[in-house]
């Protein structure tokens, strides 16, 4: 059995990964550490893995991932095959989507699938097109580390409940500490009609006023989100983040904001180490 001092690592590769955070969230965690933890935007579950609740109320609008998660709580183990090529790949893909088609998305081989997905197609990326079909390119690694066996997380998880909805309609209680980490607010992008919009940046930012109990909240440091946790009474504070990998390979430096309200102490951030560098998405 895992020790409660160990953590694991995230499962999936996931865009946005907020592992690099973690031991700046530590340091207020350990404050509210007796309180359930809810993250409207699971994503990778670096945090809730990092910070260890005894209880936490995880969800993410995406609901394979989701479906995975349960499966993983169960003690997920994987025995399909797991082979690095193309056609395996796409053989794989085709079986995923027709499991969706025929309304079997939460299924254990749904799970089996998207795991082997995640790890082997491009860049460990989740997209859907508009019929709801999967559609990531193999990745081309030489190689790849998969993981068979997951009974260790399933001690670690076992008070987690995940669901998958829109976060307004999260049973949240009333002293829960809720961290949120939407999409990255970017002024364009190139992804789906589903993506993230301002207005929902600003329904977000709302919804945690309203919430009595501590409230953490990262996002990338535009000037507008800013100004809107500003305006919502949120104290602020801007974070080095890892420096992103450009298209053309160049790193890019970061601002991550933290707002947060509601806390019963606020440790200096600012001394807390980051990561200079990444190309990790988990």
């Amino acid at each position: 059995m895992l020790a409660r001092d160990e953590v694991l690592s995230p499962p999936l590769k996931w865009a946005g990964g907020k592992r690099w955070l973690v031991p700046v969230l530590r340091e207020i965690w350990r404050s509210h550490s007796s309180f359930r933890l809810v993250e409207p935007f699971v994503g990778g579950m670096a945090v809730a893995l990092g910070l260890q609740p005894e209880s936490a109320l995880l969800n993410d609008l995406n609901s394979h991932l989701i479906n995975f998660y349960r499966w993983l709580q169960k003690g997920l183990l994987i025995d399909i095959p797991l082979r690095n090529n193309s056609d395996y790949y796409y053989f794989c893909r085709q079986r995923f989507n027709e499991l969706v088609r025929n309304e079997q998305a939460d299924s254990l081989d749904a799970a089996k699938l998207f795991y082997f997905m995640n790890r082997t197609g491009y860049n460990g990326l989740c997209r859907f097109n508009n019929s709801n079909q999967f559609n990531v390119p193999f990745g081309r690694y030489k190689t790849i580390h998969y993981v068979e066996d997951f009974l260790s997380y399933t001690n670690a998880l076992k008070n987690f409940e995940f669901v998958s909805m829109d976060f307004t309609k999260l049973p949240t209680h009333s002293d829960d500490f809720v961290y949120a980490d939407p999409p990255y607010d970017v002024e364009f992008t190139k992804y789906s009609a589903n993506d993230f919009k301002w207005q929902d940046q600003i329904r977000l930012a709302e919804w945690l006023q309203h919430h009595n109990g501590p409230v953490v909240a990262s996002n990338q440091a535009t000037d507008r989100i800013i100004d809107l946790y500003n305006s919502l009474g949120f104290s602020i504070q801007l974070l080095d983040a890892p420096r992103r990998i450009a298209c053309n390979g160049d790193r890019k430096p970061a601002k991550e904001i933290l707002a947060y309200k509601g806390l019963s102490a606020v440790p200096d951030i600012f001394t807390i180490s980051t990561p200079e560098d990444t190309g990790a998405t988990t």
